[in-house]
């Protein structure tokens, strides 16, 4: 039997011409225009939103997007404010890709623009484990292709496709399942733990400095030959010789990721879903900051594309307050440095592990009766900023034992 699977496909623009790349610069420009000015409005309708952004000078696909995009933004989100770097947003109709082999980069993407005849060809540098999904993209009954994100970093252009196929359903109804909770960040690339009778097992920790390191290198050397005006060609060694240095660390982090799962009973991997983690402003600035320094999608889709391949269950959970609260009694605390501290007196764990007490709460948000349950926090432990509680599950049972950890002895 088969399911139904949504993926995000990652693609690097090949760096373009200046003309191309001020055609570029203006569109998204004029779509954070338009957001801005739709969102600050008030607009809670599609036909409000359409009202606000008929005038801007965008592309049908990007309007749609906006139209409804936005609506959701307090109603479904509850934003009180936008990020300045939001990513332009298009509807699937603007999945227009093409392949040759006779290029020297085969894939290309149809940008978009306002006006009839101002669409442009731009070639992808693609994610190779992810081809056999790119050419599913160009079969009238291959993948289905979703929103469209484009995204500007400093040096690059990032280009990510939702997609959804069909895969074969993996055996999920375990009797016992051994949920285990992978919290993906910077400063440790991943940290997980099983969960057993809501106590955290045999955790693990990996660290992320080399992938720091080498993602600061890569935009100080990139942004030094740009000024230098050095050819083209050694930018793009530079260049792919970075990402390949990137790409393997996210191979051997996310096979580590699978092969601690495989030593559980039951396995099933938990991760939190950050697609529209932007709209969770109770994350404050240096969560964004965070993802825009790693690109965590590509690790989780990695770990996920390896766990289905070892017959691993994967299931996403909201995102939101899972390092903000304690994963034995519920209540919000505070987080200093790796430190979680618990604020709540009548609970055992005082201070914890920072990134496992969120790996402990991904895991624990997984709803085993399959229904959809709101999560609070107990007690008065509202948000500070005010934002909205999240959705996801927690499933509490008695600990066995009282537990406490500072866990540095893990870290690889």
């Amino acid at each position: 039997m088969s399911e139904s699977v949504t993926k995000t496909l990652q693609a690097t623009l090949v760096p373009p011409t200046a003309g191309k790349e001020q055609r570029l610069s203006r569109l998204l420009d004029t779509y954070r225009e338009a957001l801005h000015d739709a969102f600050d409005a008030g607009a809670e309708t599609m036909s409000a939103v359409n009202d606000i952004v008929t005038s801007y000078d965008l592309p049908y696909q990007a309007k749609d997007a906006l139209k409804s995009y936005v609506p959701k933004l307090r109603d479904t989100y509850n934003a009180s404010e936008l990020d300045d770097e939001h990513p332009l947003r298009l509807v699937n109709r603007a999945a227009k890709f093409d392949y040759s082999d006779e290029r020297e980069y085969g894939y290309v993407w149809q940008v978009p623009q306002p006006g009839r005849g101002t669409n442009f060809w731009i070639p992808l540098r693609i994610n190779p484990e992810q081809e056999s999904l790119w050419n599913d993209l160009l079969t009238d009954d291959g993948a289905e292709p979703g929103e469209i994100q484009l995204q500007r970093h400093r040096t690059s252009w990032e280009l990510h496709v939702t997609v959804e196929y069909e895969v074969e359903r993996t055996n999920s109804d375990y009797a016992d399942p051994t949920y285990i909770g992978f919290d993906v960040g910077e400063s440790a690339l991943i940290t997980g733990c099983a969960l057993k009778r809501d106590v955290p097992r045999e955790p693990i920790i990996v660290s992320g400095n080399r992938a720091r390191r080498l993602r600061k290198e890569m935009h100080t050397t990139l942004k030094r030959l740009q000024e230098r005006e050095a050819a083209e060609w050694r930018i793009d060694e530079r260049f792919d010789y970075y990402q390949n240095a990137l790409t393997d660390i996210v191979e051997k982090v996310s096979r580590q990721a699978v092969e601690y799962a495989r030593g559980f009973e039951n396995p099933v991997i938990v991760m939190e879903d950050l697609t529209y983690i932007r709209e969770s402003l109770d994350y404050a600035k240096w969560m964004n900051r965070r993802l825009h320094a790693w690109a965590f999608a590509r690790l989780q889709g990695r770990i996920e594309d390896k766990a289905r391949d070892a017959g691993i269950p994967v299931e996403y959970v909201n995102a939101a307050h899972t390092s903000q609260t304690c994963h034995t009694c519920g209540h919000i605390g505070t987080r200093d440095g790796d430190d979680f501290r618990c604020q709540n007196t009548d609970c055992h764990i005082t201070v914890f592990h920072a990134d496992l007490n969120a790996a402990a709460n991904i895991a624990g948000r997984v709803d085993p009766w399959g229904e959809s349950l709101s999560w609070e926090p107990t007690g008065n432990d509202s948000p500070r900023d005010g934002s909205a509680r999240d959705s996801a599950t927690v499933h509490r049972e008695t600990s066995e034992k009282p537990s406490q950890m500072r866990l540095t002895a893990f870290t690889d």
